[in-house]
């Protein structure tokens, strides 16, 4: 039996991200590469099927993608554009002309990769200042909305991974 390759954070520190944005880091990078293992081969007409009232893959890689960079611009100090505010509404919206697989999660792996350059500029003296969240200007902190982030994502690989083998199964796909 071949070993798996150690996860993320067991890897060790990664370069150029400060030490107490490493949790993040490493969770963001699981993710994406979770996301390329679980999606590499699904088949692309199962993208945008849903079951047992769950959303579809083609959501979960959307809002992922979304949530990332909406939380990454609050952290920021800065409210969402227009377009931000569009795609939001555009994510559980089948489109004119359907995402493949391969878009949804090379436009994840973006978005993880600005993710990570963000934090790499992150100023660790910054983490506790007050960012406010959307139109009701919530309060958060620079760290809430990082921590967030991370966990947000991790939450919708698991719901993600279950959602495309319910759906495989269902399919006869497995």
């Amino acid at each position: 039996m071949q070993n798996k390759r150690p996860e993320v954070w067991q890897r060790g520190p990664i370069e150029g991200i400060p030490p107490l944005l490493q949790p993040v880091a490493h969770a963001l990078l699981q993710a994406a590469e979770e996301i390329d293992g679980m999606m590499d081969g699904f088949p692309a007409e199962l993208l945008y099927e849903k079951s047992a009232g769950m959303a579809s893959p083609a959501f979960h890689l959307l809002h992922l993608t979304g949530v990332l960079d909406r939380l990454f611009t609050y952290a920021r100090g800065e409210q969402l554009t227009p377009e931000q505010l569009t795609y939001l509404s555009a994510e559980g919206q089948l489109p004119e002309n359907p995402y493949t697989v391969n878009v949804l999660t090379l436009t994840f792996n973006t978005g993880v990769k600005k993710a990570l350059e963000q934090l790499s500029e992150t100023d660790e003296q910054a983490l506790t200042e007050t960012r406010l969240v959307g139109r009701a200007q919530i309060p958060s902190t620079v760290i809430g909305l990082y921590v967030h982030a991370a966990e947000h994502t991790m939450r919708h690989i698991g719901q993600l991974l279950v959602t495309i083998n319910v759906i495989k199964a269902e399919n006869k796909r497995a």
